[in-house]
């Protein structure tokens, strides 16, 4: 049983981060301070790219430039601490700060993985009902989409913080990670956690399985379509399927792991953990940009309208 002057007593917890070694450290500031400036730069020139190109207000680039804008906030919600913490020797959080670090990670989290499918249901009605798309997908349908992806993040997030909020901490405060990861967090508390633990896995692990699942079976389901088809518009098709099954894959992959097949070691989870919040927000605008033509003349055009105006000024 619970003291209750004992509830309260642990204020912050310890990261142990990825190494103990200076050297390292410094060596891992400098590489996630490069990959977090490019996170910023990357993202920012899609979300910018898709709002002042007329070439690029369709149903496509509107989805694409919300993931950007979630990839955006996922990492920034534990990155600059991360960065910061490689230059300390004792790395700490706050309790609360630990709180809201996990609040904001799964909020975002959970939403990219409800905007992933209605990107695919985008694609699903662009190929499978071409004739329809513009009635289907009308301005009022992405707006609907887009709230629901907000809308699905705050209760994926509200369901399992609403309860570790409420944990007691009163003994052990190391959390083996770079940031508060919340089945690690989960397993500080002082009282039986069995029951949430399992909330947690079927509410992350499981969501995103079936998730992953329903996406994977869209994506054939598209694949088989456009292989049935044989034109110049269909081999575009499948340069933008590949791009966005990429996507899915990089992030539903680490999640699933984590989650769903909990290991007895958690020192893969940790890697796994900075994958996913850390490296597929950088990986997701350069699959993009790399595989999109249109894209990337939207960039040029950008990049050559802020040149010029400089050069002119």
């Amino acid at each position: 049983m619970d003291l209750p002057n004992n509830r309260s007593s642990v204020s912050e917890f310890i990261l142990l981060g990825l190494s103990n070694s200076q050297e390292i450290q410094i060596l891992f500031f400098a590489i996630f301070f490069l990959v977090y400036v490019a996170i910023i730069v990357g993202n920012l020139l899609i979300v910018i790219s898709v709002i002042v190109d007329n070439h690029l207000h369709s149903p496509m680039y509107f989805f694409l430039a919300n993931l950007s804008f979630f990839d955006l906030c996922l990492s920034s919600a534990a990155t600059p601490k991360v960065i910061a913490d490689f230059l300390r020797k004792r790395k700490t959080i706050s309790l609360w700060g630990c709180m809201a670090q996990m609040f904001f990670m799964h909020f975002f989290g959970g939403g990219e993985m409800s905007l992933l499918i209605a990107m695919a249901m985008d694609r699903y009605v662009a190929i499978c009902k071409p004739l329809h798309y513009k009635t289907i997908m009308n301005h009022r349908a992405l707006i609907v989409l887009l709230l629901l992806s907000w809308a699905i993040g705050f209760i994926h997030t509200t369901s399992q913080m609403v309860f570790t909020a409420g944990l007691p901490f009163c003994g052990p405060n190391v959390v083996d990670s770079v940031f508060c990861d919340l089945p690690l967090v989960i397993k500080l508390a002082c009282t039986d956690t069995y029951i949430l633990e399992l909330l947690v896995i079927a509410n992350s692990g499981f969501l995103s399985l079936i998730c992953f699942i329903f996406l994977l079976i869209s994506y054939i389901v598209m694949l088989v379509t456009i292989w049935q088809q044989s034109s110049r518009a269909s081999s575009k098709a499948v340069s933008t399927l590949s791009a966005h099954i990429t996507v899915v894959t990089l992030f539903f992959g680490p999640t699933i792991f984590i989650y769903a097949f909990p290991f007895s070691s958690y020192s893969v989870d940790k890697f796994l953990s900075v994958f996913y919040s850390i490296i597929t927000p950088l990986l997701n605008p350069i699959i993009y940009t790399l595989r999109n033509q249109e894209m990337k003349a939207a960039i040029k055009r950008l990049s050559s309208q802020h040149l010029g105006s400089w050069l002119t000024s």
